[in-house]
């Protein structure tokens, strides 16, 4: 059985407009849908909202629905984030990363087993010192 998986906030919009990720990490993607499941967090609605509102990131649709739809993809699960999670992203291991959303997102992984599907150099660099699973996207 495959390990679930926690999608990061790129790798929830390159997944959801088709756009190219690492043929590896879209086997585990596939093989997550269909077992252990893929995760999404609560953050990554505020992270793009927060894109949207910054005019950094255009949706054809709006935010709640791009979500909505996310988390309608077969497989697709909201990650948990109760009030252990975001006290874990606070202390968390050697030199996490100074992004909060990120840090929670660790943390998620973190907390559940989940691996981080990401293309972010940060996330990338303090997979192996925090512990946590990446599969670069």
């Amino acid at each position: 059985m495959a390990d679930p998986l926690l999608l990061d906030t790129c790798a929830c919009l390159w997944l959801t407009h088709g756009d190219p990720m690492s043929p590896a990490s879209r086997e585990a993607v596939r093989q997550a849908q269909q077992g252990a499941g893929v995760h999404v967090s609560p953050i990554t609605a505020w992270e793009v909202a927060t894109l949207v509102a910054k005019d950094r990131y255009r949706l054809t649709v709006a935010t709640a629905d791009w979500f909505d739809r996310l988390v309608a993809l077969p497989g697709v699960r909201l990650a948990p984030m109760p009030p252990e999670v975001l006290i874990d992203s606070a202390s968390l291991p050697d030199r996490p990363p100074p992004d909060p959303a990120d840090r929670i997102i660790v943390a998620t992984a973190l907390r559940y087993g989940h691996a981080i599907v990401t293309r972010d150099r940060t996330l990338v660099a303090y997979g192996p010192k925090g512990g946590v699973s990446i599969i670069v996207c």
